[in-house]
């Protein structure tokens, strides 16, 4: 049991909320699969445009435009995008470009009834006692806060974006630096010490310990094995925290 009596919670989700096999095995294949129609429907929407000029300019150049070869058709500039995003999800890349991509395909899929999110089945039960006794619960992913959002909103338990009152992706800042988490504590409008952390990765823990929050490691089935001497308190079930 670890015991808190802050009053905010900050929730990873792939390997915290979420089983990490559902995201690997479900969410980025569907991606990779849809990519090309996607944008081939979808190229001159707003949102897309906005997630091309991330990607481009997070290799390097000043805009899409700009990096792409001049004369080239919009195929071949299709083309050119669908090679990056492939490179960037086989390498694993936390992009934010390549975030708000994913998002926006994994958004039609949703809306389309194709995809469903994976929640632990603590997960529902701890928000609802925690939002009931007033703590501020807020997500912060890698996924872009739109993704965020759907996916919360179309679980196997139901939509569960009633019981968040704020979402941070890495436009905050990486989660592996303190000055996130400062940030977002800032953004809570609570001190540091006040908020709980709960993550599956080590480093992104010691990052927010760094900025002075309270701090647990989450150990799920299929999570990848943490560094034995990590030093933070461990839970394998929300069940396992004693809140206010």
């Amino acid at each position: 049991m670890i015991r808190f009596s802050g009053q905010g919670i900050l929730l990873d989700i792939e390997g915290t909320t979420s089983s990490v096999t559902y995201v690997y095995d479900v969410l980025f294949p569907y991606a990779r699969r849809e990519l090309s129609a996607f944008l081939k429907a979808h190229w001159d929407e707003p949102k897309v445009a906005r997630a091309r000029d991330l990607i481009a300019v997070e290799a390097g150049a000043s805009s899409f435009a700009d990096w792409v070869p001049v004369g080239s058709s919009v195929e071949e500039s299709r083309a050119q995008l669908v090679a990056e995003v492939n490179r960037l999800m086989d390498a694993d890349v936390k992009a934010t470009g390549l975030k708000e991509l994913q998002g926006l395909i994994w958004r039609q899929g949703y809306d389309a009834g194709l995809l469903l999110s994976h929640v632990f089945p603590d997960v529902r039960p701890a928000l609802a006692a925690w939002h009931a006794s007033g703590l501020d619960i807020r997500i912060f992913s890698s996924g872009s806060v739109a993704a965020q959002q759907t996916f919360f909103s179309r679980t196997q338990a139901g939509d569960l974006t009633g019981y968040f009152r704020g979402h941070y992706d890495t436009t905050i800042g990486p989660k592996r630096q303190p000055e996130s988490y400062t940030t977002i504590a800032g953004e809570m409008k609570l001190r540091p010490e006040q908020i709980l952390f709960l993550s599956d990765v080590t480093a992104e823990l010691d990052a927010a310990r760094t900025a002075r929050l309270a701090t647990a490691l989450v150990e799920r089935p299929g999570n990848a094995p943490s560094p034995a001497d990590h030093g933070h308190p461990v839970v394998t079930s929300f069940d396992q925290l004693v809140l206010r």
